[in-house]
């Protein structure tokens, strides 16, 4: 593919700006290096059962939000691997290349036009 140079640079930017996200609510697993995990904070000091149930609450927003950006981290990860295993912008199903105008809308893209789930 032509423009991978252009894809992978797009493709860095993004990494880093989830990972920038990711960093202000959770931490890298010590199990999976692709994979983030919510940041709990230790309520069993507080008194107030106010606020540990506001902390519980915000845990599981966090768990929320980091669930959909590991999601997308995953997905950038996979198409950075593909750049450097030479498959990027190749159909998984047909093998065929995947339409330039597809991975300029969606970079991560593993699949032609033909078959988009």
């Amino acid at each position: 593919m032509e423009n991978t140079i252009e894809f992978k640079e797009q493709l860095l930017l993004e990494k880093k700006s989830l990972e920038e996200q990711l960093a202000a609510i959770a931490r890298p697993s010590a199990e999976n290096p692709t994979e983030w995990e919510a940041i709990q904070k230790d309520t069993d000091q507080e008194a107030d059962p106010n606020d540990r149930a506001d902390h519980l609450d915000e845990y599981q927003e966090n768990r929320a939000v980091v669930n959909v950006l590991n999601a997308r981290y995953r997905e950038i990860i996979t198409a950075l691997d593909k750049i450097e295993a030479g498959t990027y912008g190749t159909c998984e199903v047909c093998n065929a290349p995947i339409e330039h105008e597809r991975l300029e809308a969606e970079s991560t893209a593993i699949t032609c036009m033909a078959h988009m789930e």
